[in-house]
């Protein structure tokens, strides 16, 4: 019973409120890390490889020292220092069940020189842990804020700036060009990543963020922070120029104009922190053609040719304003880029007009050329927007008649030579299939197109093995992206690898066939 008793010790609980006032975590968490200090100190003196635990009452400081065995089936022992066989413990404590454990009661040990200082490591080392993971837990959710720090140090060009009790990396190309600071310079910077890692959290911030931009105007309008106001997109280029596009949710107020304030008073407290970066503010707009027009700013915009599939957008502009579009080293077209998200080309009105006659007499051409026919019904069938054989011979009749100038017998005329140019190209890629070496069995899959297999043929793909070797974008690259989608691709490869696998190949070969068909 002797070994229950415990001196108490008030100054261990002294200890550990100062501790947790001046690293501020909870007292609990110090108290924890003196225990499992004066386990592993206790282990010195009882055993490395035993079950040392300690216990610090938490109303009088007094230490309980304790071994704890843990009770295992019989032939499941492993490790006698710290487990116990079962027909053992029931002799201990009749009733014990697996998994349970015997705690005995250890005197209280002298700790000496050597067992305080382990004993002070493990206490540093917990309550450091428990600051990194408070501080990790602090700043995690803070990914997006606006923070205000001293510059502590310099680390080749990087800045390390303290917050308080925690640190955050500044590094140098998340600076803004040409500014510089020293040490005990404020700073402010945008969170952008927390992580997690051994030597603690790393805070990292920025300056050249667009999040920054945009968080600096919402501590600036009232109507952002208040939700009235909504910055959609932000394009930066860090220390030059930037672009910002809002919206309203209330129809009585300008958001332009709300960002901008009065004589401009709320856009320079912004352009004064990013060192005097121009910002142009945009209205949004759902229609992406208005938005992409309002981007160019201040550049004006004649027409404007969406491609929504490839995210590609040709911008027309008058002659006298290209070099505005562009801007500066391409700034002006980069950024509206940026914003927009669509990858965007310019033309003059001169250079549209050029290509669009170029394109006008090449598709004109061709119908001279396939339907034997005079520029002027060439240049009709262009203007009523086909470019190719193909169209001509797929469109109903009643619609090739009722272009002006046309009947029923054009169209049908049209039509009879448009097939027969259309199967004496196919005879000359059949012989030409023929002449380079590309198998029949190739060709009696039934997805190929004569232009196709000319194609393969020409790309060394002659065999059925050759065919079966590829991928689908290797395939697809020697036809042409815009010749056969990657399921088909995959299909057709399929039915090309189906002679491998005999009678059972034969069978997906079909299916290919069926898949394809």
């Amino acid at each position: 019973m002797a070994l229950d008793v415990a001196i108490p010790r008030p100054e261990f609980l002294q200890v550990a409120e100062a501790v947790a006032r001046e690293k501020m975590i909870e007292r609990e968490e110090v108290l924890e890390a003196m225990e499992l200090a004066m386990g592993k100190a206790g282990k010195q003196t009882y055993g490395q490889n035993k079950d040392i635990r300690a216990e610090i009452d938490r109303k009088t400081g007094a230490v309980k020292l304790s071994r704890w065995t843990q009770v295992v089936d019989d032939e499941a022992l492993e490790d006698e220092e710290t487990q116990m066989p079962m027909r053992i413990a029931t002799r201990i404590r009749p009733g014990i069940q697996v998994g349970e454990f015997i705690v005995d009661p250890l005197p209280p040990v002298d700790f000496g020189r050597i067992g305080a200082q382990t004993a002070k490591q493990v206490i540093v080392q917990r309550v450091r842990e428990v600051e990194r993971k408070k501080q990790f837990d602090e700043y995690k959710d803070r990914v997006g804020e606006i923070i205000n720090g001293t510059v502590k140090r310099t680390e080749y060009g990087n800045l390390m700036v303290e917050l308080g009790k925690a640190e955050a990396l500044l590094r140098r190309d998340e600076t803004i060009p040409r500014e510089a600071f020293k040490n005990g310079d404020r700073v402010r910077a945008y969170i952008y990543d927390v992580r997690e890692e051994p030597r603690g959290p790393q805070i990292f911030l920025s300056r050249t963020h667009p999040g920054f931009l945009a968080k600096l105007f919402a501590q600036e309008v009232p109507e952002i922070y208040d939700g009235i106001i909504e910055i959609k997109a932000v394009a930066r280029d860090s220390g030059s120029r930037a672009k910002m596009a809002v919206i309203s949710r209330d129809s009585s107020i300008d958001p332009v104009g709300a960002c901008v304030g009065m004589r401009g008073s709320r856009v320079q407290a912004v352009v004064a922190e990013l060192q005097g970066e121009k910002i142009d503010i945009i209205p949004w707009s759902s229609d992406i053609a208005t938005f992409i027009v309002n981007a160019m700013a201040p550049a004006e915009v004649s027409k404007v040719v969406l491609d929504d599939e490839s995210k590609r957008v040709e911008v027309v502009v008058p002659d006298e304003q290209l070099s505005l579009a562009i801007g500066r080293r391409g700034q002006n077209v980069r950024l509206a880029s940026q914003l927009t998200r669509y990858d965007i080309d310019i033309l003059t009105e001169a250079g549209e007009s050029e290509r669009r006659q170029e394109d006008f007499r090449k598709r004109s051409g061709l119908f001279v050329e396939a339907l034997d026919v005079d520029d002027v019904i060439a240049g009709l069938l262009v203007t009523e927007g086909y470019s190719t054989i193909e169209e001509i011979i797929e469109v109903d009749d009643e619609e090739l008649a009722g272009i002006e100038g046309f009947d029923e017998a054009i169209a049908t005329e049209l039509k009879r030579r448009g097939m027969a140019f259309l199967e004496a190209k196919d005879a000359e890629f059949e012989n030409r299939r023929v002449e380079i070496g590309v198998s029949d069995q190739i060709a009696e899959i039934g997805t190929f197109t004569p232009a196709m297999l000319v194609a393969l043929g020409e790309g060394g793909v002659k065999s059925l093995d050759d065919l079966a070797d590829l991928a689908s974008d290797e395939l697809i690259e020697i036809l042409g992206a815009d010749a056969m989608d990657e399921e088909t691709a995959n299909a057709v490869i399929m039915a090309a690898r189906a002679h491998w696998f005999g009678e059972e190949g034969e069978q997906g070969r079909n299916e290919g066939e069926e898949a394809t068909g």
